[in-house]
């Protein structure tokens, strides 16, 4: 999974994309930049329209908030990474948390620019102790991933819930089974591997009482690798000054 840490962290690598974001309340597009100091993005598309003058001059308006408000970009930065850290230590699990099997002659993902691709089934490994309660989801998690033969970088995973999983014997959470996951990954340039598709739905309740329906859609795509690291600031300007798709 040393390649999946790179992936997560890019050092030494920028780039500017589109996200494309859809769950039961929202449906937005992006403009994303990676700066030397976090990412900033923009919202440049609503409910597959184009922003009202009011919804632009609320995201301009946030934006530069964000180039007069130093700290308060820190804080965005800092819940960033703290989604990275919980990401970082659940991949680094996974070697252990789960039992890989190889069988040859399975289908491709066809997404790969024809590359050559390993394909393992997994399941979760009885003898794994999870060392964190988040890590409980692990155990009730199984399905297939597309490895690139020649980087060994992820290129597909592919996850069910087959069996309910409680976080705190269900005083925190119960997620249901049936509950399906989804990642893709692309070389967006350079070697640098970013994701591409991320599909979540998951049926969970909370703290004994709400049952929540998470269904969520993110794609990435038109990837543009930067010439080097910039601050912030300038990546918020470089959002500005960028017109607003017509659709």
């Amino acid at each position: 999974m040393a390649n999946e840490l790179l992936a997560l962290h890019h050092r030494g690598s920028y780039l500017r994309y589109r996200m494309h974001v859809v769950d039961v309340k929202n449906d937005y597009v992006r403009d994303v930049i990676e700066s030397k100091d976090g990412t900033v993005a923009r919202m440049i598309l609503k409910d597959g329209r184009a922003l009202t003058e009011e919804e632009d001059k609320a995201e301009r308006q946030r934006l530069n908030d964000m180039i007069a408000s130093p700290s308060d970009y820190a804080k965005h930065v800092q819940h960033e990474e703290e989604g990275k850290k919980l990401a970082d230590r659940m991949m680094r699990l996974l070697p252990d948390a789960m039992i890989y099997s190889y069988t040859p002659g399975q289908p491709q993902t066809g997404k790969n620019n024809g590359a050559l691709e390993v394909v393992l089934d997994y399941e979760p490994n009885p003898k794994f102790n999870p060392p964190m309660t988040t890590a409980e989801a692990l155990t009730g998690l199984k399905g297939r991933v597309w490895i690139d033969a020649k980087t060994r970088q992820l290129v597909r995973m592919d996850g069910t819930i087959f069996r309910a999983v409680n976080f705190g014997w269900g005083m925190l959470a119960h997620i249901y089974p049936g509950g399906q996951l989804m990642l893709e990954q692309t070389n967006a340039g350079g070697n640098r591997w970013i994701f591409t598709r991320f599909i979540e739905q998951v049926k969970v309740r909370a703290l004994l009482v709400k049952t929540i329906n998470i269904n969520t859609r993110v794609e990435a795509g038109s990837f543009e690798t930067l010439p080097g690291p910039i601050p912030y600031q300038d990546a918020v300007r470089m959002l500005l000054d960028t017109p607003l798709p017509k659709k």
